[in-house]
């Protein structure tokens, strides 16, 4: 089965989404592209090989049905529209009303085994930092995958809040200059 692997992109100052889950910060990454490591590679190409590896993605609902910064563009949807298997959405409320390739389940535990299942041998995505976090809880999530955005939010929702809480180590598997990949290490 695969890897449980938490996928974001994050602000210098440690938030993946402003207040409210804004993510139209997102929308302008001229910046982040100029200062790519490989010039001849852009983010977009970066998402494209990501998205490859993708058997399946297991999401918070509010990340889910939070704020798209391309909405109304070609670009979106889940990794800038490339993204199109299935997906697993970890709520409350699991609404009556299905959505082609979504799966709403009111289980984390449920979700991660459908996802992995689904999955099969590529990376289960994991999107929203509250999910990321209960997988971290239940020892579950293998990777984080975290590429940062050279601006300043200075509010919103942060990569891992946890108030109080036990220290996460990682061990870097990759770092460029815009981007860290790490291994949980429990």
């Amino acid at each position: 089965m695969g890897k449980l692997q938490y996928q974001c992109s994050m602000s210098l100052d440690g938030f993946i989404a402003g207040p409210d889950g804004d993510m139209s910060w997102l929308a302008d990454d001229s910046a982040s592209e100029d200062a790519e490591t490989d010039t001849s590679s852009s983010e977009s190409s970066q998402t494209n090989e990501l998205v490859k590896q993708v058997g399946a993605v297991l999401s918070g609902n509010r990340t889910y049905r939070g704020d798209d910064p391309n909405a109304g563009t070609e670009k979106e949807g889940g990794y800038e529209g490339q993204y199109t298997g299935p997906t697993f959405v970890v709520t409350h409320h699991v609404p009556k009303d299905s959505e082609p390739d979504v799966t709403f389940v009111d289980n984390l535990e449920k979700a991660i085994s459908l996802a992995k299942e689904a999955a099969g041998d590529k990376l289960v995505s994991v999107l929203g930092a509250n999910v990321a976090k209960q997988c971290i809880e239940l020892g579950v999530l293998d990777e984080i995958l975290v590429y940062i955005t050279p601006v300043l939010l200075g509010d919103g929702v942060r990569l891992f809040d946890h108030p109080g809480g036990s220290l996460v180590k990682l061990e870097i598997l990759e770092a460029g200059k815009l981007s860290v990949h790490g291994k949980v290490v429990y």
